[in-house]
């Protein structure tokens, strides 16, 4: 798919916002574009035109971008549009939510061309992504343990690894659950949050690593944890790589080449 192909709602109240950000996406080369200014006429377009790509404010005037992602990710055939967020909110507290619900990006305002460009072609690897080809794997075979306490998380990290070709993937909603079927099952790979209650990753790291002894299995970390000191913490406990939420397809077929093949 190209840019120009691309069919976009845009929600946003203010009209000199709107009208900047449409003047930006048309420099892109992309002029099918829907504006509405809340939360409800956006629902009721979705459901008549799913777009490619949803771009809005986080406070609407009648939501917010959380409540509005929210309720498209628990609408049956629409949960897996794509949702980017444009917003001078940036408040940890505020923006983990939707975080967790899978935005493809959160760009501040005023926000800069070249990660918008960005943003818009990770819309495009979403919806027309390339399978991933390893080497020392089968991809369809590979079996990959998600590990996550929101649902709404699990649901976006399935989409994701099963556009890079991935089919064999078992949720669990914290480390404990996953500790208990590790304890029965083989994986190739597992894919955790930090801050999970029961177990967190880092105990899961911990667990996988010394209790049940394997040094092996490629665990990778997805999470939007900003403690340094924590996120140290987590590399001394044996993880193999750690990715920002929201993440891109092509940074995880990256990370997944290096923990899965071995390329440096």
């Amino acid at each position: 798919m190209d840019l120009s192909e691309l069919s976009i709602l845009l929600i946003e109240p203010s009209t000199m916002q709107s009208k900047l950000i449409v003047s930006h996406l048309k420099q892109e080369g992309i002029f099918n574009i829907d504006s509405v200014v809340n939360g409800e006429q956006a629902f009721e377009s979705i459901l008549k035109y799913p777009p490619d790509l949803i771009i809005s404010a986080m406070y609407l005037p009648d939501m917010s971008a959380t409540e509005l992602l929210t309720k498209i990710r628990r609408t049956e055939n629409r949960q897996d549009i794509n949702f980017m967020l444009i917003s001078s909110e940036t408040n940890f507290a505020a923006l983990e939510p939707i975080r967790q619900a899978g935005v493809i990006a959160i760009l501040p305002k005023p926000f800069d061309h070249a990660d918008l460009g960005r943003a818009l072609r990770t819309t495009v690897d979403y919806i027309s992504p390339e399978e991933m080809d390893l080497e020392n794997y089968d991809i369809a075979d590979l079996k990959v343990l998600i590990v996550d306490d929101s649902s709404t998380a699990r649901n976006h990290i399935r989409r994701v690894l099963t556009s890079l070709g991935i089919r064999h993937i078992k949720p669990a909603k914290n480390g404990a659950e996953a500790a208990q079927i590790l304890n029965t099952s083989d994986f190739d790979l597992i894919v955790t949050d930090l801050n999970m209650p029961e177990m967190d990753g880092q105990q899961l790291i911990e667990y996988v690593r010394n209790e049940m002894g394997n040094s092996y299995v490629p665990i990778l970390m997805v999470t939007s944890e900003e403690d340094e000191a924590r996120l140290g913490n987590v590399q001394q406990a044996g993880v193999s790589a750690i990715v920002d939420k929201p993440f891109e397809p092509q940074s995880i077929r990256e990370i997944l080449y290096r923990v899965l093949d071995d390329h440096e």
